[in-house]
């Protein structure tokens, strides 16, 4: 029998608007068995997660566990995107109390998530102060040896705003960029509670000076501006909502801000993927993605489950009046030129 592979395989990051299939990928790279499918790990950490040069084990664990304002708010609201069982008799923490790591990432790993967090709070509190991107790789790398696993990806709904950080803090990764047509992705965020208050936060943090549109909004910070940004509100810019056009704006400026610091990257450490694709070719599809993480993680078995996962999602966009149409139209057009969308 062939002798097992075990050489490192470099991380990688999966960016994306949200709304576009990024839930899906991490759900099918969670059934490869040599996978660790970090979900939603550093937007339901926040701002905080990639804000600091250096820290110890105490303070970075301390950013696992607090709420961050966009947390507190999905928590408030809608918790669609939340994995923790909060209604269930097994549930030890309250949507007042719960560790932000335990929110998604940790339940997405594994079903014995409790014992997985027990474990893993003295590992980093124990931890000396070293740089963020020392203490992230020790964190992640820990947990892939913990359960089994040969490399990491993480993935978090509307990436793109911080890509240019994460591939600052991980030189090291290649990335995929997951995408969707960004008619159907605006439709989408309209109707999502979690992405309602987007448009409107982005134009708070710009009256904050902050540009929050070119991957990187950390160095536009400074103390004031996150005291500041403590009294957002963000509740009532979810409930708030604005003209389906103003989402495909949105879509639009992630895309076209996005291509800069993405063509930056070579072929072999660069995938992009479109979400129409994967419903129609999965396993197609699949095959490129897994094997663009590394070609010896390919299995039929494991190929051959992962293409039902992918479920049919007819476009929505046809349904709208000729006008709506057009709005929305003229809103996504350099963005879907750019990913080669017909328009």
């Amino acid at each position: 029998m062939k002798a097992k592979e075990t050489k490192p395989i470099a991380p990688v990051l999966v960016l994306s608007t949200g709304r576009c299939g990024s839930t899906m990928v991490s759900e099918v790279l969670n059934t490869h068995p040599e996978v660790l499918s970090l979900s939603e790990f550093f937007i339901s950490l926040g701002m905080k997660a990639l804000i600091r040069k250096r820290l110890g084990g105490k303070a970075l664990w301390g950013i696992c566990c607090r709420h961050s304002p966009g947390l507190k708010a999905m928590l408030a609201g809608s918790r669609d995107r939340i994995v923790y069982p909060f209604d269930t008799p097994r549930a030890r923490y309250s949507v007042h109390d719960i560790p932000s790591i335990l929110c998604v990432a940790l339940p997405h790993l594994s079903p014995d998530y409790e014992r997985l967090f027990e474990e893993l709070g003295p590992v980093v509190r124990g931890r000396p102060r070293a740089t963020l991107p020392e203490q992230y790789l020790f964190m992640f790398e820990w947990l892939c040896k913990r359960l089994g696993r040969r490399v990491w990806v993480e993935r978090s709904g509307g990436s793109l705003l911080f890509g240019r950080r994460l591939m600052g803090l991980f030189p090291q990764a290649r990335v995929v960029h997951i995408h969707r047509d960004g008619r159907d992705t605006a439709l989408s965020m309209s109707q999502h509670p979690a992405f309602k208050a987007g448009p409107a936060l982005m134009r708070r943090l710009q009256s904050m000076g902050v540009d929050p549109y070119g991957g990187d909004p950390i160095p536009n910070i400074n103390p004031f501006t996150l005291l500041r940004f403590r009294f957002v509100n963000m509740q009532k810019m979810m409930r708030q909502g604005a003209a389906l056009e103003v989402y495909g704006e949105l879509w639009n400026r992630m895309i076209l801000s996005s291509r800069e610091y993405l063509s930056s990257l070579p072929p072999d450490r660069f995938l992009s993927l479109r979400y129409e694709d994967v419903l129609q070719h999965p396993r197609e599809k699949l095959r490129e993605l897994i094997e663009f993480i590394d070609p010896s993680l390919m299995d039929d078995a494991w190929l051959d489950a992962a293409a039902r996962i992918p479920r049919p999602n007819p476009s929505r966009f046809s349904l709208l009046d000729p006008e709506a149409q057009r709005r929305l139209v003229d809103a996504c057009a350099p963005g879907l030129e750019a990913l080669g969308y017909r328009v």
